[in-house]
């Protein structure tokens, strides 16, 4: 069936999840600030933007493609491009492969082969360890998934310096000790969609007292790990003043969700989007210090 043009390119535009890459790109800009100790240089800012969306969008679509069976039985993902048709499969994972190969030799070309290794390394483990191997297997999926998702810490950084630091490193496990209880609340909404497919999320295999139990306790990791930039000297007054305040508002939420789940409450009264939009917020804060402190030491 014949498709409109701008209906075909909203559709391949839409495989990238750009949403997604929305939140990766907050992560690696700010560190190209802290690694530059000021504003680096725009047009590697803008080659390391592109390289970053380039290789997620493959990432993106290559998971959709591997994905668009249990895609088609699950309500929030059931209009995706693969899903609906009006991109076929053979379409689907030629479009992500060939954004895996033009970002790894954009980031090669253009930035550093660091970057281009560390952009490779974060597509290949997103697809093939959490998509193929970990998703339906177990409900620590989008722990170790997540590892995919702290890479453009790394990228940032390694574009700047060449190099890797001690700095990327604690950014790196921040964006790791997130992304748990980040996206674990939003499982806890659709967990009868993932229970539908047999995907075994946390909170498909696990009540809500025990998932919220599991967002307190990576919440006060994720927290004390942010701090340790300011003892290792990477960042003055401002970044821990942030990431203590807007820490201290995420630990209270957590705490308030875990209170809401141990004493029974489901549906709506169980309030578990709150903590998801928040922890949108909070790394966007969080990022946003870690690029302005540079200025204000």
């Amino acid at each position: 069936m014949h498709r409109p043009f701008g209906a075909r390119v909203k559709a391949f535009v839409a495989l990238t999840k750009p949403r997604i890459i929305e939140l990766l790109l907050i992560t690696t800009i700010p560190v190209m600030f802290l690694a530059a100790q000021g504003v680096p240089d725009l047009t590697l800012v803008l080659c390391t933007c592109a390289g970053g969306y380039l290789s997620a969008g493959g990432a993106n679509a290559l998971n959709m493609y591997w994905d668009r069976d249990i895609d088609a039985r699950m309500d929030r993902t059931a209009q995706r491009p693969l899903v609906t048709g009006i991109v076929s499969p053979r379409e689907g994972l030629a479009f992500g492969l060939t954004l895996a190969l033009g970002a790894t030799l954009w980031f090669g070309l253009l930035v550093n082969w660091l970057s281009a290794a560390l952009s490779l390394g974060a597509l290949l483990f997103y697809v093939v360890v959490y998509t193929m191997l970990l998703k339906r297997r177990t409900a620590q999926n989008i722990v170790w998934g997540g590892i995919a998702g702290c890479m453009p810490v790394l990228i940032g950084w390694s574009s700047v310096t060449g190099e890797v630091s001690w700095a990327a490193v604690v950014l790196f496990l921040v964006i790791f000790f997130w992304t748990p209880p980040h996206y674990w609340p939003l499982s806890m909404k659709v967990k009868d969609d993932y229970a539908r497919v047999g995907v075994p999320m946390l909170p498909v295999v696990a009540g809500n007292a025990v998932v919220a139990k599991q967002i307190v306790l990576y919440s006060w990791v994720m927290v004390a790990v942010s701090l340790l930039l300011w003892p290792l000297g990477y960042v003055g007054w401002f970044y821990p003043l942030v990431a203590v305040l807007a820490g201290a508002w995420w630990l209270w939420e957590a705490h308030a969700l875990f209170g809401r789940a141990k004493g029974g409450l489901t549906g709506a009264a169980l309030k578990e989007m709150r903590l998801f939009h928040w922890s949108i917020t909070y790394v966007s804060l969080l990022f946003v210090a870690v690029a302005v402190d540079p200025f204000l030491r």
